[in-house]
């Protein structure tokens, strides 16, 4: 009787917990912690023909700055402070809408030139050297097809200033009538601004080309002397040959005594 009681209460402790069990809800699955996102690294940027980088500049286009990362063109920069035309191209770019594409010589380019050909210049002709360069608006490089030769420059046009541009292939060709050279790379590109490498000097024709010697002034003839006045000779008068009239003077006077001695001697006699 004490068995059957004791399995009696153990089946209902077993219908009581399976009913307990049923009603209460299912345990949510364990969720994974969150994974946070890989960021994808960045994209390389882009590399000229000669690896130089070609990637926009954040904030203001400072063409010194530019050209100081590149680090080869120490010469030109040096050039750009020291005629102020760093400032008007700074101005240009960052407060109005023009563009600017700029034909930076390297160092090695400078190293070209004969030995004081910068001390031989004038402040002004750096100047115009230096704007000779920079062309006031933007040139992609598949834009050199369509351009009119010659290019303005900042230095001007003309004969003084011809800058003409020809392309080839994959090759832009310049030439200023002293100085043929290719672009050999970009140093910087965006929509605004364009630095291209050249690896010489852009000469102006007139700036440097030797100028003939004038022909020297034909010496003024020498002021004539004075023409002295003929010398008048006063005429002389031929000398009187005057011994004759002594010789009478001297005859009459005797004979004057003579009649005289005569007169008083007969005056005496009376």
């Amino acid at each position: 009787m004490k068995q059957q009681a004791l399995f009696s209460f153990s089946l209902l402790l077993l219908f009581l917990h399976s009913r307990t069990f049923a009603q209460s809800p299912a345990a949510a699955p364990a969720q994974p912690p969150p994974v946070a996102p890989v960021k994808a690294p960045p994209a390389p940027p882009a590399q000229s023909p000669s690896g130089v980088q070609v990637a926009p500049s954040p904030g203001p286009l400072d063409v010194v700055k530019i050209l100081g990362k590149a680090s080869h063109f120490s010469v030109f920069v040096r050039l750009l402070k020291a005629t102020q035309v760093d400032t008007e191209l700074f101005l240009q770019l960052n407060n109005t809408n023009n563009g600017a594409t700029i034909f930076a010589p390297s160092d090695g380019a400078f190293s070209g030139l004969r030995v004081g050909t910068l001390n031989s210049i004038s402040d002004g002709d750096k100047i115009e050297l230096v704007k000779f360069h920079i062309v006031p608006l933007f040139i992609s490089t598949s834009q050199f097809d369509t351009v009119s030769n010659p290019i303005r420059t900042l230095a001007g046009a003309g004969n003084r200033f011809a800058l003409n541009v020809t392309t080839g292939g994959n090759l832009v060709n310049i030439t200023t009538g002293l100085t043929n050279t290719t672009i050999s790379g970009t140093v910087y590109t965006d929509s605004r601004l364009a630095i291209y490498q050249v690896d010489r000097v852009l000469l102006p024709l007139d700036m440097f080309t030797p100028k003939s010697p004038s022909p020297a002034p034909s010496p003024a003839p020498a002021p004539e002397m004075p023409k002295k006045a003929p010398v008048v000779e006063t005429p002389v008068a031929p000398k009187k040959d005057i011994s004759s009239a002594v010789s009478l003077m001297v005859y009459d006077y005797v004979l004057l005594e003579f009649f005289a001695v005569g007169i008083v001697t007969a005056m005496v006699s009376f």
